[in-house]
């Protein structure tokens, strides 16, 4: 795809189209690269930011819990070899 580098003020810009942003998911902000004869675009919100301390807070207040136990069915692998980490 080709697009027309165009001046805005005393910058330069470039019109992405929207199904262009949708499919890389760049939304308000996005982080800009140069490299040596391409620029790189990509998002700055991170899909999964923020998940590490959420799964911690609940493991703290006991909201980790699988919650449809009897629906599974247990193999000897689970009954035998399989261990919480702590």
């Amino acid at each position: 795809m080709k697009t027309n580098v165009v001046r805005i003020g005393n910058s330069r810009g470039i019109r992405i189209p929207k199904k262009l942003l949708e499919e890389c998911r760049l939304e308000q902000t996005v982080e800009l690269e140069a490299h040596k004869d391409h620029l790189v675009v990509r998002s700055a919100t991170k899909p999964r930011a923020g998940w590490d301390d959420a799964f911690r807070r609940m493991a703290d207040h006991g909201d980790d819990a699988l919650l449809d136990r009897a629906s599974l069915a247990s193999t000897k692998w689970d009954r035998t070899e399989w261990r919480q980490s702590s």
